[in-house]
């Protein structure tokens, strides 16, 4: 072997052995830069992850149902409220928006935010056995070029809202006519008054007792009105005191002495002496009070009305008042407590009632912590059962 063969194979070799350092270092950062990409893509993924589900509780926690539809009219995100309001689960994400919530009304206006990029408000009705209100409140969505790219809905039920709504326009009509009735009588006797009756004496007695009558009639109409308003803004504080049933009810029992004889009612007291309740007495006399006015104007003549008690498990007191008048019909008892219902509407103006009687022993009765009830049947007399808590006595 010469000297330059020599030093030629040693080169070889030296620039081999770099050649092979360097490819090793290569494959040592090739993967060393692979186990970095790896771990970076796994925090990429667990951050992405932990990005959606923090996105996720967030919707979720949402009142109000949302969905975003993307440009092809299928749900891209959806939250549990948009799910419950709709009856439909997060696998069936990705579906189009008619599929998944199966109401057109709202599939179309979605359609037309996503295409024309306008901004809705509108109320739509979910049909079922509970039947919702719903506003929806609607807006499209544009990508970076400005071209449509879906919509974004918002869903608030305003089912409530709606009742409470229809409850207020029913009380103002109800209270506009109760009050109508009354002054309509009092300006025409005043006026038959003026135009020459008040010569007469007889005649003036007359018109002048129909003033005092239907003043009276609204007097006692805006007191009920202005007691229910303090139990609706819940401003009326109860004074509890241990109670003894048996005198109570004789208290009340007696203011309508004079009444009952008119009628030939009999009123009778069967509460055993002994039953004690914790209550506001003031508030308990209001409630018998309405309750015997009622038995003996609504019930027989020559009658009884009785008011009988008795203690029932878990320290529950339970009174009850009864007549043996026509009863109320069935498909009346459910609404007997609402404001202003009455059962026989031209008896009960004739006997000068507010027809808010019934709701007052209702609100005194829950803020009691109590409940009360109506059994009747026609020709059967009717019975009002109240329950109050029980206190031992001393």
């Amino acid at each position: 072997m010469s000297i330059r063969e020599f030093f030629f194979i040693a080169a070889f070799a030296a620039a081999a052995c770099a050649a092979w350092r360097l490819w090793t270092r290569l494959r040592t950062a090739q993967r060393r830069h692979q186990a970095t990409l790896t771990e970076l893509r796994g925090t990429h993924v667990e951050a992405l992850h932990a990005h959606t589900a923090r996105l996720e509780a967030m919707l979720d926690s949402m009142i109000e149902g949302l969905v975003v539809v993307d440009a092809r009219g299928r749900i891209a995100l959806a939250n549990r409220a948009a799910g419950e309001l709709f009856g439909f689960s997060r696998m069936m994400v990705g579906g189009t928006l008619l599929e998944v919530i199966r109401h057109h009304e709202v599939a179309a206006l979605a359609a037309r935010v996503g295409g024309e990029g306008a901004v809705v408000e509108h109320e739509v009705r979910l049909e079922g056995p509970e039947p919702r209100v719903l506003h929806l409140s609607a807006v499209a969505l544009r990508d970076a070029a400005g071209a449509p790219a879906g919509a974004v809905l918002v869903f608030h039920d305003v089912t409530r809202i709606r009742e409470l709504e229809g409850v207020r326009q029913d009380f103002v009509a109800n209270v506009s006519h109760e009050l109508r009735t009354p002054l309509s009588l009092i300006r025409s006797a005043a006026e038959t008054l003026l135009d020459g009756a008040k010569d007469d004496p007889a005649v003036a007695t007359r018109f002048l007792e129909i003033i005092d009558k239907h003043a009276n009639r609204l007097t006692l109409l805006i007191d009920d009105l202005l007691l229910l308003a303090r139990w609706d803004s819940g401003r009326v504080e109860l004074k509890f005191q241990t109670l003894a049933l048996r005198a109570a009810a004789q208290d009340s029992l007696d203011d309508f002495g004079s009444v009952a004889r008119a009628r030939a009612v009999t009123l009778e007291n069967t509460v055993p002496a002994g039953l004690v309740a914790r209550a506001d007495p003031d508030r308990l006399r209001q409630v018998l009070s309405n309750l015997i006015d009622n038995a003996i104007k609504y019930g027989r003549p020559e009658g009884r009305v009785t008011i009988a008690g008795r203690a029932l498990a878990g320290e529950r007191i339970e009174l009850s008042v009864c007549d043996d008048g026509p009863g109320i019909p069935t498909e009346a008892k459910e609404r007997v407590f609402e404001r202003f219902y009455r059962v026989d509407k031209a008896r009960s103006r004739e006997q000068g009632g507010t027809g808010l009687g019934l709701a007052i022993v209702k609100n005194v009765m829950q803020a009691h912590g109590g409940e009360v009830r109506v059994e009747s049947a026609p020709s059967a007399g009717t019975t009002f059962f109240l329950t109050l808590p029980a206190m031992k006595a001393n």
